[in-house]
């Protein structure tokens, strides 16, 4: 569901190109229509970094996006070193982590995103100390754009998805963090699954709806706020 809406709010599919790791995500990315790279367990942003820079010097005349996707584990634990400096460097793309708060992929072991407390398959202690902040790590280490959240609404997901891609494209680094809890690994149905995103989503729960933006990209929407305006009243214009 998730996947879907991304790919669904992509500003320019055709000239984007996906950055995955291993996890779930790796095994829907050869059936989509876009062009995406496999790499390797935690090296997704060094990845993205030399191919965003390999873009613009091959179609210097055609804006290509990069959109970085993976998983709690590959985006905080094993890759975290390479997700900051990425964010250090200012590199001109966007990091989605799908957190389901554990490793979905291979059975159930404990991540940095985990709940404190929470005990899974593989994980039979239970976790000993507070979830990672990486949205405040994500901010401090200079991304434009940073947002906390549930795929619970799509229109929601559309407009933090769109505003990444093109702060990134034009200003530098963003990053989202959207809850994608593992219904497999919590032992949930579809619907059951649905609901806790909606509960995490609630003021003051661990996902309820945090953004931040930059005042070089609050600058940057505002002007394409400005001239989608001039635009919408332009053709209103010419119909009547």
């Amino acid at each position: 569901m998730a996947f879907r809406y991304i790919l669904a709010s992509l500003p320019n599919p055709e000239d984007t190109v996906m950055v995955g790791s291993t996890g779930c995500t790796s095994l829907v990315f050869p059936m989509v229509a876009v062009h995406n790279i496999h790499s390797l367990f935690g090296n997704q942003n060094a990845i993205a970094s030399g191919l965003k820079r390999a873009l613009s010097v091959r179609f210097p005349n055609r804006m290509k996006d990069v959109v970085v996707l993976a998983g709690d584990g590959a985006t905080v634990d094993i890759g975290l070193d390479m997700t900051l400096q990425a964010w250090f460097r200012q590199e001109k793309f966007t990091t989605i982590c799908f957190d389901n708060e554990l490793y979905a992929n291979t059975g159930g072991q404990e991540s940095g995103l985990m709940q404190k407390g929470f005990v899974a398959k593989m994980a039979p202690v239970g976790k000993l100390f507070d979830k990672v902040r990486l949205p405040e790590i994500a901010r401090e280490s200079g991304c434009h754009y940073v947002v906390n959240c549930t795929v619970s609404k799509p229109s929601l997901v559309e407009k933090v998805v769109r505003n990444a891609v093109l702060i990134a494209r034009e200003i530098g680094p963003t990053y989202l963090q959207l809850y994608t809890p593992c219904i497999l690994e919590i032992g949930k149905n579809s619907m059951e699954g649905l609901q806790e995103m909606r509960d995490s989503e609630k003021p003051m729960e661990r996902f309820a709806f945090k953004e931040y933006i930059s005042e070089p990209a609050k600058q940057l929407l505002a002007e394409r706020d400005a001239k989608a305006k001039e635009k919408k009243a332009a053709a209103k214009q010419l119909v009547s």
